[in-house]
């Protein structure tokens, strides 16, 4: 078997240098914080840039249904910059889970899923699949939604849905969702946005750069796109999807805050020296750099894995998941301490790095339940 190549290809690098520039000039660190005090904090129009201008809507989805053919080493390079600079677009819901669900279901032979892949190479729609947040690939079956049957006048092809799924991340501005529904046989369904008796409310979230809302049907009209197994592995394949993309994201987030805190200790005096050069802060950034560096060999090698169809998927995808939000999570907690009383304020961007970092620990299934998931596919016995 062929080792993985952990460094960055020409294309990955180019792709993030684009995303990098864009990002600066359209979600600066003050940009960012203006628009958490919106009702919502989509910025829309810097996702139609970056899904129909980069083309990253349509990365994944292959040539012949008109995206980029790219694979998740591309997405993930992207992923990070979005952590970068906590961009609060929903290229996670609809560029990586959704795609991966709806590439899934069009390898068990759904032509509405290829036929939805097609709207979304063009950047012309954006795609959520409701599952709540911590939903984890290998976990119990999301599915909190069920079949209503069928009202006069519906047509072919048409059923009902009733339920609620709570803390759906990137769901408010989507266009269209994929809904998993519970029953003999397990089934996923397309819903349009703007279908009868589809509710979508706003939570309040600790992270207020990825809004997630409750998703609520009542009789609501659906399409059937994928029905058993083939539901399930599609589902699967968005949730695996998710945790490689958040690993990536978080890994972008943990070198940012590294990057801004080594900024500020070399500037920052204190007895007439940079508050850098004391030995207690310099074995603190050290460590951190050691953890990152480690986060980032766990975060390449998730990604190759899925690009090339690795048998080593879900260990890589465990291994990466964990170390990457753990350390995401460091290196936010030590950006806000060691910017000192800046550092706590409404005003600095740093505490919007803990909260992006604290939430997507949990999301796709949380540290500790991936290290559970790891012992068991390596077959490590519990303590």
């Amino acid at each position: 078997m062929t080792a993985a190549d952990l460094l960055y290809s020409d294309t990955e690098r180019e792709l993030a240098a684009a995303l990098a520039d864009l990002l600066a000039e359209r979600a600066a660190p003050d940009d960012v914080l203006a628009r958490t005090e919106k009702t919502e904090t989509y910025d829309t129009e810097l996702w139609r840039a970056v899904a129909a201008d980069i083309g990253l809507a349509g990365l994944l989805i292959p040539e012949p249904l008109g995206g980029a053919g790219a694979s998740y080493r591309e997405l993930a390079a992207a992923a990070e910059q979005f952590g970068a600079s906590v961009a609060p677009i929903p290229y996670l819901g609809s560029a990586a889970v959704a795609t991966a669900a709806l590439l899934s279901a069009v390898k068990a032979g759904s032509p509405a899923a290829a036929d939805l892949l097609r709207r979304m190479a063009d950047a012309t729609v954006t795609v959520a699949l409701a599952v709540e947040f911590p939903a984890r690939t290998g976990g119990r079956r999301p599915a909190a939604v069920r079949v209503a049957g069928t009202q006069p006048g519906d047509g072919a092809g048409i059923t009902r849905l009733r339920g609620t799924v709570k803390s759906v991340a990137d769901a408010l501005p989507a266009e269209v969702l994929l809904v998993p529904a519970e029953g003999v046989p397990y089934c996923l369904y397309l819903v349009e946005g703007t279908a009868p008796g589809l509710h979508r409310t706003p939570l309040v979230s600790l992270d207020m750069t990825r809004q997630l809302c409750e998703v609520s049907l009542d009789g609501t009209p659906a399409r059937q796109l994928a029905i058993g197994d083939a539901a399930a592995e599609a589902v699967d394949a968005g949730l695996t999807a998710g945790a490689v993309v958040i690993a990536a994201e978080q890994l972008g987030l943990a070198q940012r805050c590294l990057d801004m805190t080594v900024a500020y200790v070399k500037e920052r005096r204190q007895f007439a020296r940079p508050v850098g050069s004391f030995q207690a802060l310099k074995h603190r950034l050290a460590d951190l750099w050691t953890t990152i560096t480690m986060a980032r060999a766990a975060s390449r090698y998730a990604a190759s894995c899925l690009a090339s169809g690795d048998p080593d998927a879900p260990v890589a995808v465990a291994l990466a998941k964990s170390a990457c939000c753990d350390a995401a999570v460091t290196a936010a907690q030590e950006c806000v301490q060691l910017h000192g009383g800046i550092g706590f304020t409404w005003e600095h961007p740093a505490h919007l790095y803990l909260k992006r970092a604290k939430v997507s620990s949990i999301a796709f299934g949380t540290p500790g339940e991936h290290r559970a998931a790891l012992a068991n596919l390596v077959n490590l016995p519990a303590p």
